[in-house]
């Protein structure tokens, strides 16, 4: 397994250097020339997400980016420090994050999720991490 670790700090115009080396890597990793551009959105879209609550909420932490190479699939995953309202039984409702902020997340996800067949979003008080997963291609050696 070979991961390629990324660290930026939470400037809008980061987020285009990560789509470029996430595109890079998932071609290196054998992930379907047809499939490239969805990765750059989606890695693009996550990212700004990170960036953006990092801004909002004036976080200073990098946001970090995981490309990680397995025997079959390639996975992304983009992590932010931002504290995230956990809502559910007991949680109450004013630790909601405001209503256009909370739109606006959900758009993301939305779009990620549109672009990604395999999604994984996970979200706390320490931070947030979306993992994004495709398939590889078998590699091929060629013959001697």
């Amino acid at each position: 397994m070979a991961t390629v670790e990324l660290r930026f700090s939470a400037l809008p115009e980061h987020v285009r250097t990560a789509r470029l080396v996430a595109a890079a890597v998932a071609r290196r990793a054998g992930v379907d020339e047809a499939v490239l551009d969805e990765v750059r959105l989606a890695v693009g879209e996550a990212c700004t997400r990170a960036v953006g609550l990092h801004q909002h909420g004036g976080i200073t932490a990098p946001v970090n980016v995981s490309l990680i190479e397995e025997e079959k699939q390639f996975s992304i995953e983009v992590g932010d420090k931002a504290p995230h309202a956990v809502i559910g039984p007991g949680a109450p409702e004013a630790a909601a994050v405001e209503d256009a902020e909370t739109e606006e997340d959900e758009m993301g996800l939305a779009v990620i999720s549109g672009l990604v067949d395999d999604v994984e979003v996970s979200a706390g008080q320490d931070g947030g991490r979306i993992r994004m997963t495709w398939p590889t291609a078998p590699t091929v050696l060629p013959p001697v």
